[in-house]
């Protein structure tokens, strides 16, 4: 090799060497991130209901540090970048009442009147099978079936709330979780003040903690003493906790109610000084005018169940005029045994469509109003909206990605009506919570879905076993 040749060699090693140390100071004079999501129709359910086209979200530690366009690709660098090109960014959906771990029971006892339901079948059933291992079991399969179908936090009331605590911590899932309390022995508490004192110990176990928040349950007016009720309710309020109760769900319990203390259960709850702005009271679907004024001016949150509501024949919530009232209402798919499945997705559109027939008119509950009590408005109701319920700048990062490239989602003229009339649960492809990916391409990643179904499926075929050898044992 001639000298020429060596000479040409070392200009065109030094000039690699230079364009490599350009590109890690450009590289280097961008803001590190967590996670980048970009090219995506974001929705962010903001006080504006800022629609963003081709946008991008910057995620780091937990939270949204910036929203905006394209642009912010040249600010920020991330070793998980996501492209969402064709795909809808929104805010987790929120469901304001369930009771997860009854899973276990999914299908045991349907098409009965509420009070058979639960007094012959689903209390006696609980008393059986509810324990610890169980509950952690179906509290999994609840978890898994709420990620996948898009919810990124649920408001609960069971039993063993410190195993279902443990299972949302392990797989990455938000949840305010509450002990059902109750006049009789519970699974896991013999006395209401048993059952007071372990709730106590939840709050102090988990507190500041990042992704769960305990609550106080009284199961009902008509389960909970009057004791019980304002005892349960000091302690949500020495430690200003959020406060679960099912509320005016059947008209029976109106009636006994009103037979009992010649008043109806909001104003019952009202009068023991249990009604304030940490109380979420699940149903409301028979109220009187008083009641829904009540319900607004105490600042009461209301979860509202359609499916459940309807398959038990409780009835219809009224819903608008609560919004009307400018109550805080949020969207809640109850328990499985009641309902049948976690997708709030088919809550959106039942809401939406329910309200239009029992009103005679078509304008009644919107699409976006539907999706604003399935994001923002449950996490006013649950107390949490400074934290989530919207995407924007300062809140956790609680989002989901739901792809728009199916024949049932195109054309898309507006999201609003798509989200609540054509999107189903299937067709959410990743899920964030708090900062980290728990759902990618449909799968989750932080626990093995399968060894929890094969598991489930066992525990099914068993007590499947034990029930129809109690029906022969009944027939002999």
């Amino acid at each position: 090799m001639n000298s020429k040749a060596i000479i040409n060699l070392i200009l065109i090693f030094f000039l690699i060497i230079s364009l490599f140390s350009c590109t890690n100071k450009a590289s280097d004079n961008k803001t590190h991130a967590d996670i980048i999501i970009k090219n995506a129709l974001i929705l962010t359910q903001d006080s504006t209901k800022r629609i963003i086209e081709n946008g991008v979200i910057v995620i780091l530690n937990s939270k949204i540090v910036e929203i905006g366009n394209n642009d912010l690709t040249e600010k920020y660098s991330a070793k998980e970048i996501i492209d969402a090109t064709d795909k809808l960014v929104m805010p987790g959906l929120i469901n304001t009442h369930t009771h997860a771990a009854m899973t276990i029971l999914r299908g045991v006892a349907d098409d009965l009147p509420l009070l058979e339901w639960l007094y012959k079948h689903i209390f006696p059933l609980e008393a059986k099978y509810v324990n610890a291992e169980n509950v952690t079991l179906g509290t999994q399969l609840a978890v898994l079936e709420m990620i996948h179908s898009g919810t990124t936090t649920f408001n609960d009331m069971y039993f063993y709330e410190d195993e279902v605590a443990q299972v949302c911590k392990s797989i990455g899932m938000r949840a305010v979780l509450t002990e059902s309390l109750i006049d009789f022995p519970v699974p896991n508490s013999k006395t209401p003040q048993d059952g007071l004192k372990y709730s106590e110990n939840l709050i102090n176990k988990y507190l500041n903690d990042s992704l769960i928040t305990i609550g106080i349950a009284a199961h009902s007016p008509y389960t909970c003493s009057p004791w019980l009720l304002q005892e349960s309710k000091k302690l949500a309020d020495k430690y200003n906790v959020p406060y679960n109760i099912h509320l005016s769900e059947t008209k029976w319990e109106v009636d006994t109610i009103q037979k009992t203390y010649n008043l109806t259960p909001v104003g019952y709850l009202d009068s023991l000084k249990v009604l304030s702005e940490n109380v979420i009271g699940a149903h409301c679907v028979h109220l009187s005018d008083s009641d829904i004024q009540t319900i607004a001016n105490k600042g009461v949150g209301v979860a509202h169940n359609p499916q459940c509501n309807l398959k038990i024949s409780s009835g219809v919530a009224p819903i608008p005029e609560l919004l009307k009232a400018h109550a805080q209402v949020g969207l809640g798919t109850d328990g499985v045994v009641s309902n049948n499945d976690l997708n709030m997705f088919e809550e959106m559109n039942t809401a939406a469509i329910i309200h239009k027939y029992t009103h005679n008119e078509p304008t009644v509950m919107n699409a976006t109003e539907v999706v604003d009590i399935a994001t923002i408005g449950g996490a006013k109701a649950l107390g949490l909206d400074k934290k989530i319920g919207s995407l924007e700048v300062g809140k956790l990062a609680d989002l989901i990605i739901i792809d728009l490239n199916k024949p049932h989602l195109i054309p898309l003229y507006n999201i609003y009506s798509q989200i609540v009339y054509s999107v189903d649960g299937s067709d959410v492809e990743t899920v964030i919570i708090n900062g980290k990916i728990i759902m990618k391409e449909n799968k989750i990643i932080t626990i093995d879905e399968k060894e929890v179904l094969s598991k489930f499926k066992e525990f099914a075929e068993n007590l499947k076993k034990n029930l129809n050898e109690q029906k022969t044992d009944y027939n002999q």
